[in-house]
């Protein structure tokens, strides 16, 4: 079936983290991998020297630009039911959702703002521009149990 043929086509076994994806296309063991797009800033700008010659072997490719968009993980937060601070908890929340900060996150950790006040700038800019899949979270839930059990059947 379709999913078997698509894990004959891996190049490997799934493995490593998302700087491993791009070493193993540094080095030659696959053409396309699959990694979170800020790691990629991380490596070009960051103090390795390796992970920077990593990070120049690679050219990110937004999936599904022209009809649902590319899957996106955010990040979040909450509050514990019994914190003895919640007003500030919640004001620290509020705060990492403002402009400023999302603009932070953008400039220092390339991950782009779930503010939509936010303008995507500078090196996240020069990727392209980047449409998000808008499918709902509880949804990748109700469709975790079938995609596990396509997973287990075809040796994933």
């Amino acid at each position: 079936d379709v999913y078997k043929r698509q894990v004959a086509k891996l190049a490997r076994k799934p493995q490593g983290n998302d700087r491993s994806q791009a070493k193993a296309i540094f080095q030659g063991l696959c053409d396309v991998a699959v990694m979170n797009s800020y790691y990629y800033g991380n490596m070009k700008f960051g103090d390795k020297a390796d992970q920077k010659e990593w990070a120049q072997s690679i050219r990110l490719v937004f999936t599904n630009q022209s009809n649902r968009g590319n899957h996106m993980n955010i990040s979040g937060g909450g509050v514990a039911k019994y914190a003895k601070n919640k007003v500030a908890a919640i004001a620290f929340l509020e705060f990492l959702t403002e402009e400023k900060a999302q603009q932070l996150y953008g400039e220092i950790n390339f991950e782009y703002p779930v503010n939509p006040a936010v303008t995507v700038n500078g090196e996240l800019a020069s990727w392209g521009k980047f449409k998000p899949d808008a499918l709902p979270i509880e949804r990748l839930a109700e469709l975790a149990p079938k995609a596990q059990m396509i997973i287990d059947r075809v040796g994933w």
